[in-house]
């Protein structure tokens, strides 16, 4: 994969092809650079940059463990499974622009904005995500043993 034209940063192109719909690539990466700068404006005062923030995001947002369906005999269990670390990445970037689409703003740009600061101050929707997936995967630790 390609590193974006701005940062260099191939992330930020996996992220901007997660965002982007019917393959209008430019118009995704121009919602996801002034979600950038509106970061930076918003954040002057935190030492680190709005890649940076943005990174610290998206770690925020990655969900360690997660839980699948298995069918044992007539019941169905949820079992706790670690992630390998591309879905891990894939996770979190989808969850992130997920919950920014369903927050009210004016823009795309503002939406994704305020999830990257919320995500990095260890809230909003995709962090929530993250916790209840966590947390159904230590309520559901005894089914661990049915892994395949």
């Amino acid at each position: 994969m390609l590193p974006d034209p701005k940062f260099n940063d191939t992330l930020v192109t996996r992220f901007v092809n997660d965002l982007m719909l019917d393959g209008k690539k430019t118009t995704a990466y121009a919602v996801f650079y002034e979600a950038i700068e509106i970061v930076d404006a918003k954040m002057k005062d935190n030492e680190l940059s709005a890649l940076d923030i943005f990174k610290k995001a998206l770690q925020n947002v990655t969900p360690q463990v997660e839980v699948k369906s298995r069918r044992v005999g007539g019941a169905t269990f949820q079992i706790p499974q670690e992630i390998r670390d591309s879905r891990k990445v894939s996770i979190s970037i989808k969850n992130m622009i997920l919950f920014a689409r369903k927050r009210s703003g004016r823009s795309m740009a503002d939406k994704l904005a305020a999830e990257f600061m919320a995500a990095f101050n260890e809230e909003g929707g995709a962090f929530k995500k993250k916790e209840d997936t966590h947390r159904m995967a230590e309520a559901n630790k005894a089914f661990s043993h049915f892994r395949f």
